[in-house]
């Protein structure tokens, strides 16, 4: 493995990052909602996971989901539901004003994080495609821990970023203003993307 490997994969995840979804759109309202700390929190917590699947990807976990589809079923079905609960919530909060004290602490935002990325397995099967087309076979342990550990610090790095830009007044006015819409369609897309993983085989 060389530099061209990882500046590969480095320009696939932020691709992979940049495109939308249920992390995308948690960083983006937290961030807008809670500010720059809860959105940071939040931030870590989704890129400690998405390394973690890129770490299970490496060790093989997605044979282990081959031999044994109930282990992967009980994880995808299990990861709907939460996408689903956060929708309903979001959308029946829609129309409630926020408030500081509606501010969450860095824990439960990155717990939230966590779950929300945690909750889509098939990003572990990504992680394996990716790390298969671009990466030479055979890597020794060290490569692999290198890899993982350059996931995490794009990740961290970008939502990092990502939160400190969208917590600034005028995005937060903007949102404010648009607040009842912008939850309701975040909420569709949230279920969207649970009912597609209870769907998709």
């Amino acid at each position: 493995m060389d530099w061209p490997h990882l500046l590969a994969f480095n320009l696939t995840l932020l691709a992979a990052m940049a495109s939308p979804g249920p992390a995308l759109l948690l960083a983006l309202r937290t961030s807008l909602v809670q500010g720059p700390r809860a959105g940071i929190a939040t931030g870590l917590g989704l890129g400690t996971m998405a390394a973690a699947w890129t770490a299970a990807a490496l060790l093989g976990l997605e044979a282990i989901f081959a031999l044994v589809p109930w282990a992967y079923l009980t994880l995808k079905v299990a990861g709907a539901l939460y996408l689903l609960w956060l929708a309903a919530a979001l959308w029946r909060d829609a129309r409630t004003p926020l408030s500081e004290s509606g501010r969450s602490a860095g824990g439960q935002a990155f717990r939230t994080g966590l779950l929300v990325n945690l909750a889509n397995p098939k990003s572990v099967l990504f992680a394996a495609s990716v790390l298969l087309v671009i990466f030479p076979a055979g890597l020794a342990p060290h490569e692999k821990a290198l890899i993982v550990a350059n996931h995490l610090a794009v990740e961290w790095t970008l939502c990092s970023l990502f939160a400190l830009a969208l917590a600034t007044p005028p995005a937060r006015s903007g949102y404010l203003a648009l607040k009842p819409v912008l939850d309701r369609v975040a909420a569709a897309v949230l279920a969207a993307l649970g009912l597609k993983l209870l769907i998709d085989r």
